[in-house]
């Protein structure tokens, strides 16, 4: 319940300042609003990582598959993959840093041939990994927040595109996919010869650096979690 409760807090403040990016920008210019943005966002975010990692094996065990031969290698991978969907917003690590004026972009290069929302599709991946490997009611309460969360973030971001950029972004949604490869697929998706230079980028090398990072750093990131008595 509290971590249900620590998500729907996150998520409303995520994603009502996301609506009213556009609002607050003409206020206080874009550079601004991105650094309140991130400075109310990130302490949200950060809290309830610390609470999910601390009570991670608390509730109702419902299942236990670590065991289960090839089970863990399953979770690495998809772990590994969520990321690579999770992070394609980085494309210009200048902006997400607020040095360039952020920008509501429309993309349609990279991940964002496969799936529109990658951020939801590396969500719903990473969720279910960790569902599957700690198998308890707190996983599971992690898993609703957290996609219930992207979910509506799929519908509230193509509405701001196409708010933003109208028509053209009209013609962008019929040549893409909320589904991973369901446009490429059906034949909407029309794939380059050169398409894996699309992701010969520093923004994706960033990203598998990091994931990989991370992975070795679990020990040090539970570590440094357990010392926040929350």
């Amino acid at each position: 319940v509290v971590l249900l409760l620590l998500t729907l807090i996150f998520a409303l403040v995520h994603s009502g300042m996301a609506s009213l990016r556009e609002t607050g920008e003409k206020i206080i210019g874009e550079r601004a609003y991105r650094v309140l943005f991130a400075g109310i966002s990130l302490p949200l975010a950060l809290s309830t990582i610390v609470y999910f990692i601390n009570h991670r094996y608390g509730g109702i065990q419902l299942w236990d598959v670590k065991g289960v031969s090839g089970v863990h290698e399953l979770v690495w991978l998809s772990n590994f993959i969520s990321f690579l969907f999770l992070y394609p917003s980085t494309f210009n690590l200048l902006e997400v840093a607020a040095v360039d004026k952020p920008k509501l972009h429309m993309w349609e290069t990279g991940i964002m041939r496969i799936t529109r929302h990658p951020q939801f599709v590396g969500q719903v991946i990473w969720c279910l990994a960790h569902t599957l490997w700690i198998g308890n009611s707190v996983a599971v309460a992690a898993s609703v927040g957290l996609i219930g969360h992207h979910a509506f973030g799929v519908w509230n971001g193509d509405r701001r595109l196409a708010s933003r950029y109208g028509e053209a972004f009209d013609v962008l949604k019929k040549r893409t996919s909320v589904v991973p490869f369901a446009a490429i697929v059906d034949g909407r998706q029309k794939l380059p010869d050169d398409y894996y230079k699309e992701f010969i980028r520093l923004p994706y090398i960033t990203i598998v650096a990091l994931t990989l990072g991370a992975y070795f750093a679990h020990p040090l990131m539970q570590a440094a979690s357990y010392r926040l008595p929350w």
